[in-house]
């Protein structure tokens, strides 16, 4: 892929240093946890803080051991969203493209990622840092967590939030967030699929590990070819995505995973994935 191309050395030896204050990645049989932990400012998106995750997001790509990614915080707020002094009329047009721009870059890498990403929320994720956990593929959330896209309040309509949120939750809970600013509960973000599973603090991490868990007893091969059709044909049309995905599905046929997963539903043992 493109993005994957043109990622920076830079940006590679900044994620190897792991030296920020902004996130700590740890990694643990297969799942990589990125976590954001500057909670004093409630983990807003700030350009350093939203470079910081392309770099860890796209970090070892190739690497097979590889299988999924969770984003958390540390704190009560997920993420407050971009750092208004970036977007403030001092800090010029310049500044405010930028933001914008690289925020842009944080969803695509989300989106190119070869292996699932899941949003760990356990608090409050309020305007761009709601356009994080509804462009994650899956998220994890506490009862007591809200999503609300505030910037209609303080004369700034959440738009590019909003491209997120429609295309993950019906237009009428994504337009009352939008034009009413008001945030949303764990429940109804559940029920219009914004989240997809919701659970008590104490129950947190023994629900994502679950959740990363089936993901990592798949092949990762399969899985990736799946998430990279599946935001391809989102933008078709319903017989085009058809058409395409008969291919793609014919294509991971005859991927070495896909011919070990139906010889081991034919011969009725556990399938061996090598990853391929």
């Amino acid at each position: 892929m493109l993005f994957r191309s043109a990622l920076t050395q830079l940006q590679r030896r900044l994620y190897s240093q792991h030296a920020s204050k902004l996130t700590n990645v740890t990694n643990n049989e297969g799942v990589k946890t990125i976590t954001m932990c500057n909670p004093k400012t409630g983990n807003c998106l700030s350009i350093p803080m939203m470079q910081e995750l392309i770099s860890n997001i796209s970090a070892e790509w190739e690497c097979k051991d590889l299988r999924v990614i969770v984003l958390a915080a540390e704190g009560k707020i997920f993420s407050s969203g971009h750092d208004l002094k970036e977007l403030s009329e001092e800090a010029g047009r310049e500044s405010q493209e930028k933001v914008f721009s690289v925020a842009s870059s944080l969803m695509r890498s989300i989106i190119e990622c070869p292996v699932p990403i899941i949003a760990a929320v356990n608090g409050y994720a309020v305007a761009s840092g709601c356009q994080l956990v509804a462009q994650c593929d899956l998220a994890v959330c506490t009862d007591i967590s809200k999503f609300s896209t505030p910037g209609v309040n303080v004369g700034i309509f959440c738009s590019t939030p909003g491209v997120a949120l429609a295309r993950s939750v019906p237009k009428a809970t994504t337009l009352k967030m939008l034009f009413t600013g008001k945030p949303i509960g764990a429940e109804e973000a559940v029920q219009t699929g914004l989240v997809s599973h919701c659970c008590s603090k104490e129950d947190f991490d023994k629900v994502l590990d679950e959740l990363c868990a089936d993901i990592v007893r798949k092949s990762r091969a399969v899985v990736e070819m799946g998430k990279r059709f599946y935001y391809k044909q989102i933008d078709q049309d319903i017989m085009t995505a058809y058409k395409n995905g008969g291919r793609v599905m014919v294509e991971n046929l005859n991927l070495a995973d896909g011919i070990e997963g139906v010889n081991s539903f034919v011969d009725k043992r556990k399938p061996k994935w090598t990853h391929s």
